[in-house]
């Protein structure tokens, strides 16, 4: 059995996991886009614009460590974000099939 922190990837793996990872980014940062245009055009007193302040720095600080690529923690990253929606499994074919397993369960776990 694969153990997590154990687990090798090829180059090609390498660059469908970064690709599946920028395509879930994108994602989320065009949904974040346009929620923010969406609470911005209601803005209406001083303190939504705190409110508003106070959502970004939540999601920047989310964002910034949830596209982790590095070989030892990618399948974790992989597995929230097919939680959260932002990937499905199919756009992880090429991976090995140990690998996609894992992240299927881990989706169940996490």
């Amino acid at each position: 059995m694969m153990q997590l922190t154990d687990t090798q990837w090829s180059i090609a793996e390498e660059k469908i996991a970064q690709t599946a990872l920028s395509k879930a980014k994108e994602r989320e940062i065009n949904a974040l886009v346009t929620t923010v245009r969406q609470q911005a055009s209601g803005i209406q007193e001083f303190n939504d614009l705190w409110y508003l302040h106070d959502f970004l720095s939540a999601r920047r600080y989310d964002l910034d460590g949830k596209y982790d690529s590095r070989n030892a923690t990618v399948i974790f990253a992989l597995a929230g974000l097919v939680k959260e929606g932002w990937l499905k499994l199919g756009e992880l074919e090429g991976l090995d099939k140990e690998k996609i397993t894992k992240v299927s369960a881990m989706t169940r776990m996490i």
